[in-house]
């Protein structure tokens, strides 16, 4: 497959609307409508939940950008500011995966929120706007592997993210957002059935860093530690979280309000 699509959509002065950032918002918008969605249906508080969206969002945008520089400091360190043009690409969802939840769980502590309830009003609606997510790499040649003969993608757009262009690379994301769409049909099937409250977080987060590690495998990012690259490392750390998440309810219990 050849993709000549300019990344960005519309140029206004300094400001740019990409598809990356168009994807981005439609995926958190999916997301709200859903966990609202499923809030409601679980007899959830859905005007407290809607006002602790905003947080988990700006917890999630910032876990996944600082992430991304981190990873990627390479490209940053000559211009800094650069690295607050998240219109531009480069979110890192794992990053964002676990700002989010961290900046969602201490919130709703605090406000003294059924926290293991919301979080799995939450998990369908997070893995479906992972899945939309990565679908925007299609047109900025983010998240690729390495080059192929094989199923590949050649970016022709001066604008793509790709080491080089009229290289065909292999599509890495497009196996990672199929890993995400199938984790979204588990945990929708599972939605009646699993009768322990926060099981479905805890597989939802546990599922989704085994996919995240494995996947990685076919990036050619940076090695950090023991063969493994960054993603591979925060993934599991992710999956021990899911598995003290899964272990320990009362630990995790929400706070009783003031």
């Amino acid at each position: 497959m050849t993709i000549n699509v300019d990344p960005v959509i519309l140029r206004l002065g300094p400001l740019t609307l990409g598809w990356y950032g168009l994807f981005v918002v439609l995926a958190l918008g999916v997301g709200v409508w859903l966990t609202l969605r499923e809030a409601k249906r679980a007899g959830l508080p859905v005007a407290e939940i809607e006002s602790l969206a905003s947080w988990v969002i700006a917890g999630g945008l910032v876990g996944a950008r600082l992430l991304h520089v981190v990873d990627r400091w390479d490209l940053y360190a000559a211009d800094p500011m650069a690295a607050l043009a998240i219109w531009n690409g480069g979110l890192a969802i794992l990053g964002g995966v676990l700002g989010g939840t961290l900046t969602g769980l201490v919130v709703a502590w605090r406000r003294g929120l059924p926290i293991r309830a919301i979080a799995d009003a939450v998990a369908p609606a997070a893995i479906l706007g992972q899945a939309i997510g990565r679908f925007a790499c299609l047109f900025t040649g983010d998240a690729v592997g390495a080059p192929t003969t094989g199923l590949g993608i050649t970016y022709l757009n001066p604008g793509a993210l790709v080491p080089r262009l009229g290289v065909a690379y292999e599509p890495v994301f497009l196996y990672e957002m199929a890993w995400d769409l199938g984790v979204f049909a588990l945990l929708w099937w599972l939605r009646p059935r699993l009768r322990l409250e926060g099981g479905l977080f805890a597989v939802y987060l546990a599922l989704y860093a085994v996919g995240k590690f494995a996947v990685s495998f076919r990036r050619t990012e940076t090695v950090w530690l023991a063969g493994l690259q960054e993603a591979q490392l925060l993934a599991l750390v992710a999956l021990g979280v899911a598995a003290l998440w899964a272990a320990w309810p009362r630990a995790l219990a929400a706070r009783p309000a003031a």
